[in-house]
């Protein structure tokens, strides 16, 4: 029996690498009989800024109730993103801090130093690009966003990643390259 596979592609560009990468992976998935939603931030209608911080409530527009829907739909998140700055691209975090919210994806109890994780028992696979040679932004830069994804953010909410797919150097890379790449995307997918 298929699993529920929310893909979310946190590149602004559907004409990115990181679309294709998206794209290959959630045809696998179909293929293997999953069933398969895509979120592409880009395509999206919202506000990334989280203007009051936690202060006050600020309304989720109408993407941003179905991309929370889309959540708790998923037994498993697909996460394509590249790293710029080290990090995640801006509309991606921009995304997690407008719908993973305080009584959503995690609630504070008074008397606990940790909170309780709502998100729990879902998984994650992260397919990440970058123009740095991943084994550089592993073993120089300590991979900030990464540990940011998975530790702080997924781990946090309680979604376990569970595979971890990093692609690079994006800049120069050859044709035949890219294939290798999107085939071990359509890889993980199909399991």
């Amino acid at each position: 029996m298929g699993k529920r596979i929310l893909v979310i592609l946190g590149h602004p560009s559907s004409s990115s690498f990181c679309a294709a990468v998206a794209e290959r992976y959630t045809q696998s998935a179909l293929r293997a009989g999953h069933e398969v939603r895509q979120l592409f931030l880009g395509q999206l209608a919202f506000d990334p800024v989280l203007r009051e911080g936690y202060q006050q409530v600020q309304p989720l527009e109408a993407d941003l109730l179905q991309a929370q829907a889309d959540v708790l739909w998923a037994e498993q998140l697909t996460l394509v993103f590249p790293i710029w700055w080290g990090g995640i691209p801006a509309l991606l975090k921009g995304f997690f801090d407008r719908v993973f919210l305080p009584g959503f994806a995690f609630k504070y109890r008074k008397g606990k130093a940790f909170p309780d994780k709502l998100l729990h028992g879902r998984s994650a696979h992260l397919l990440v690009t970058m123009d740095t040679p991943p084994w550089y932004y592993r073993w120089f830069y300590r991979m900030p966003g990464l540990h940011q994804m998975r530790r702080t953010t997924l781990q946090f909410c309680g979604i376990k990643p569970t595979r971890t797919l990093t692609f690079g150097p994006i800049l120069h890379s050859s044709h035949a390259q890219r294939e290798r790449w999107l085939q071990q995307a359509e890889a993980i997918a199909s399991r």
